[in-house]
Parts: C-alpha cells; sequence; structure tokens
C-alpha cells in the first residue's frame, strides 16, 4: 500500500511539473521523465516477475527507453499526443518491465548495463554541449547546454554511486549476507 501511495505521489509530482517542463529540458528529462519511471517502479513494487520474462521486459523497457532518449521524442513529449503517450509509456513500458526484469539478470549484465548508461550520459552530454545547431526545437541552445552538462554530471555521480561498492565492499548499514536489495536484487 506505501509503495502504491509513493508511485501515485511520484507521478502527480510529474504532472505537476508540466508547466515548468516547457521552460526547461533539464526539469523535462531529467527530473519529470525519470519520476515518470520511478512511478512504474513503485506501482509494480510488489509484483513478482517470472525468469522467463526477464529478457521480454528487459528488451521492452530498453526499447522505451531509447525512444524517449532520441531528441525528436523529447520534442514530441511537449505536444498533447506526445505528452499522453509519455504519461502512460514511461510507467508502464520502462518502469514496471525494468523493475519486473531487474532481480532475475546476472551481476555481470546489470553491470553492462549500468556501464552503458554511463556512456550514454556522457555521449549526450557531449552531443548537447558541443552541438553548433538546436538539436531539441523546442528549446533554446543555452537550455540544451545545461541539458548537456546536466547530463555529463549525472553521469559522473551515478558512476561514483555505482563505484563505491566495487571500490570499498558492502556497506556497513546493510544486513551481512544480502546482495542488496531483497525486494528488487539491486
Amino acid at each position: 500500500m506505501k509503495m502504491t501511495v509513493l508511485a501515485l505521489l511520484a507521478a502527480a509530482e510529474a504532472i505537476a511539473l508540466r508547466q515548468a517542463v516547457e521552460a526547461s529540458p533539464v526539469q523535462h528529462v531529467l527530473v519529470q521523465m525519470p519520476l515518470l519511471v520511478l512511478a512504474g517502479v513503485l506501482i509494480s513494487w510488489d509484483m513478482r516477475g517470472r525468469r522467463v520474462w526477464a529478457v521480454p521486459l528487459l528488451l521492452t523497457a530498453l526499447t522505451a527507453f531509447l525512444f524517449w532518449m532520441l531528441p525528436r521524442s523529447v520534442d514530441w513529449a511537449l505536444t498533447p499526443a506526445g505528452e499522453t503517450a509519455k504519461y502512460l509509456s514511461l510507467p508502464l513500458l520502462l518502469g514496471v518491465p525494468l523493475r519486473l526484469s531487474w532481480p532475475w539478470l546476472a551481476p555481470v549484465l546489470r553491470g553492462f548495463l549500468k556501464a552503458n548508461a554511463l556512456s550514454m550520459l556522457g555521449v549526450l552530454g557531449f552531443l548537447y554541449t558541443h552541438a553548433p545547431l538546436r538539436i531539441c526545437n523546442s528549446y533554446l541552445v543555452s537550455a540544451q547546454q545545461d541539458l548537456g552538462f546536466a547530463f555529463l554530471q549525472l553521469a559522473v555521480v551515478l558512476a561514483c554511486i555505482w563505484a563505491v561498492p566495487v571500490l570499498f565492499g558492502h556497506p556497513r548499514w546493510l544486513p551481512s549476507g544480502s546482495a542488496g536489495c531483497s525486494k528488487c536484487g539491486a
């Protein structure tokens, strides 16, 4: 019940950011969209996926992620049809499948996905900061550069967060013998 309420709060916050999204691509791409994905993850928190669903669910999540990563999709999300698609697809086609498939993924595949996410954030950050023209037609070049720097900062922060357990071992505040969250396998 708690997770459902949190999911509804995340979705409500994403919807509340609707007007701010038009002004800033950083709020659109790095705040509103992740909130919608988080809503999908939280709504499916108590669900259990089967092992045979892991690969199809992961492919669904990756396809939705790659679609919404395109600058053209970010522009389209500002139209009424695109906004509706965003509000439905991010929680249902990215958040839920990612949550249900993640516990069944091998640690090497999880590491590969994390490394790939870092490299994509770095490439997008470089692209948005160094492109001589507007990539997203709905935003100014300066806002586009702000998004590029935010992508690079996010890549650095995630790299640090994901490297701490590798470099320093198992955190003491987690119960011993656990490999992370017992619910989701993270």
